[in-house]
């Protein structure tokens, strides 16, 4: 589900983009009740990917003296199971810091951005791991943003704005570790530049 009242697609002024969407697979391990999944390997038991994933996003833009915007935006996910005994799927994980672009991968895991932090840094890492440690990726992060945007040029061949940042978000992988004030915090000043 998609809503958006923006004034501009470029350098939106007022209004909002609220997203939603679930998306799943079917609910294999259900078919089989009593089959025992907590003492299967990871390669038997994932033979057929299942999981369910919520995503949520909203957006606002706000004008507050002619072309000074502020943009406070919200994003929520969670990767569910249809079994406790199954398992969180390896796939479709959430892992967030840096740009959001990621690198290659063939996991089908979702990179999302967290401005002051190296890329795909922040999350759950493996049992005895690290900092330094690649995290396994959550099942359930958060993001808040808040951006305060003014234009230098908004000229439609190259637009450039300055913009501050505050930002805070974490994933976390299982029910027992959830805790929603726990968040990794950034703030900065940027500039952007959208080009053709």
């Amino acid at each position: 589900m998609d809503r958006t009242s923006i004034d501009a697609p470029i350098y939106p002024r007022s209004g909002s983009q609220i997203t939603f969407s679930v998306e799943g697979t079917p609910p294999f391990s259900l078919f089989q009740p009593d089959r025992d999944y907590a003492n299967e390997g990871d390669a038997t038991k994932f033979k057929f990917l299942e999981y369910h994933k919520w995503k949520f996003n909203s957006t606002w833009y706000f004008q507050i003296v002619k072309n000074l915007v502020i943009k406070p935006k919200v994003q929520f996910g969670y990767l569910g199971q249809y079994r406790d005994d199954y398992g969180i799927s390896p796939f479709e994980r959430f892992y967030l810091g840096g740009s959001g672009l990621g690198q290659f991968n063939f996991y089908g895991w979702e990179y999302i951005g967290l401005r002051g932090y190296p890329d795909n840094s922040i999350g759950p890492r493996p049992e005895g791991g690290n900092l330094n440690t690649q995290p396994v990726g959550g099942n359930a992060y958060h993001k808040y943003s808040l951006e305060l945007r003014y234009p230098i040029t908004l000229n439609q061949a190259a637009p450039i704005w300055a913009l501050l940042f505050a930002e805070a978000g974490n994933t976390w992988l299982g029910k027992t570790d959830y805790q929603p004030f726990d968040l990794k915090r950034s703030a900065g000043v940027g500039l952007r530049v959208m080009l053709p």
